[in-house]
């Protein structure tokens, strides 16, 4: 079969159901896309059913064909990927984005740009003639767990810890504010971060899993998202209101006390139950060795369970934690495991959790 019918004919025939999911490649190049349409052949549950060699393209075809995920390249002749997003998302009528793309390393400020309109995670495409079984592996587990998250129909029963309508706002009131977040966790700490009032006047210490080359241009999108700094936290650098300290990407990040009312940050590197670096788990469990029931753990999109053992010693303390709902995420995994444990106050849309720390946050004790 040659190239160009290759391109022109992209569905290989597999069954339909539940379980296949439905993609679109979007990118310029004929050589990575053979690549990948060999690769995901191969998967009986992936199915490639159409491609598209630019942005503009991929616009008009996902007026006709309806997908589960798109695989998109940023960098591509006329609008490219960022400018189209908004558009993609738009005809993409709730399919995934995963982005695809040789940005995705050194263009650090192109891809989180990305991830803050929506894309669920991101890739980097290796350079022709350097597609390996690493990445091969690499793309296959990411659509899956994005797919994951479209295969279910039926909504999650949980029930809730603490229901926002019988907390005691007082015994609430919540000192630190920590964020653990993974895959699809960027835009929705973005929506998050943009509904907070103004002047919150708490600390917030983030955990979101990416690598450590893209910290400080996450912390610089996380400053214009909100109304205070941000910074990439290093080992006793002091809380303050309004500011937002952001967990390396090497190191585990935590809080210390160390003197009457005096936190600063603490940066370990130990292993932990969920082997993630940096993990929620010991942010949420400083949280609670130093704020008890003043502290608030707020959950959002990611796959796995990390975060949830930090989140039971904040519940087991008093405090309160808060996750991402099922539709809003675009991996419902860590938020999950919280809910379904049960200790969860309010499952909600990010802008909503904005509205809850609002009302709980205790802008009087960093005054």
């Amino acid at each position: 079969m040659s190239q160009a019918t290759m391109d022109r004919r992209p569905n290989f025939g597999r069954r339909s159901g539940n379980r296949t999911i439905r993609m679109m490649i979007v990118d310029d190049s004929v050589t990575a896309r053979a690549v990948m349409m060999k690769i995901l052949a191969a998967e009986e549950d992936l199915d490639v059913v159409e491609v598209a060699g630019t942005a503009e393209e991929a616009i008009e075809k996902l007026k006709q064909v309806r997908v589960d995920l798109i695989l998109l390249d940023l960098e591509m002749p006329g609008m490219g990927g960022i400018r189209a997003m908004p558009q993609i998302l738009e005809q993409a009528r709730g399919a995934k984005v995963l982005v695809n793309s040789a940005l995705t390393d050194k263009g650090a400020e192109a891809t989180l740009t990305a991830l803050s309109m929506g894309a669920a995670d991101t890739l980097l495409k290796p350079r022709p003639g350097k597609f390996n079984d690493d990445y091969r592996a690499n793309l296959i587990e990411k659509i899956r767990v994005i797919g994951s998250a479209l295969s279910r129909t039926e909504p999650a029963r949980f029930e809730l810890s603490d229901p926002p309508a019988k907390v005691d706002a007082v015994r609430h009131r919540s000192r630190i504010i920590g964020i653990g977040a993974s895959t699809g966790g960027i835009h929705a700490l973005t929506q998050m971060l943009k509904a907070l009032p103004q002047g919150l006047g708490v600390p917030i210490m983030v955990t979101q899993h990416l690598p450590t080359s893209f910290m400080s241009v996450f912390a610089r999108q996380l400053e214009l998202a909100y109304d205070g700094e941000a910074v990439v936290a290093e080992d006793g650098m002091p809380l303050a209101a309004d500011r937002i300290l952001i967990a390396p990407g090497e190191s585990h990040l935590g809080v210390r006390r160390v003197g009457d009312d005096i936190y600063v940050a603490a940066l370990t590197k130990g292993p932990v139950a969920s082997g993630c670096l940096p993990s929620v788990d010991p942010l949420f469990s400083s949280m609670a060795e130093c704020f008890g029931e003043h502290a608030l753990g707020v959950v959002l999109s990611g796959m796995g369970r990390d975060g949830s053992v930090g989140a039971r010693k904040i519940h087991d303390a008093g405090g309160m934690l808060l996750a991402q709902d099922q539709e809003s995420s675009a991996v419902w995994g860590m938020p999950r495991a919280v809910a379904e444990a049960g200790i969860a106050a309010a499952v909600e849309t990010p802008d909503k959790l904005a509205t809850r720390i609002g009302e709980l946050a205790d802008r009087s004790f960093w005054q």
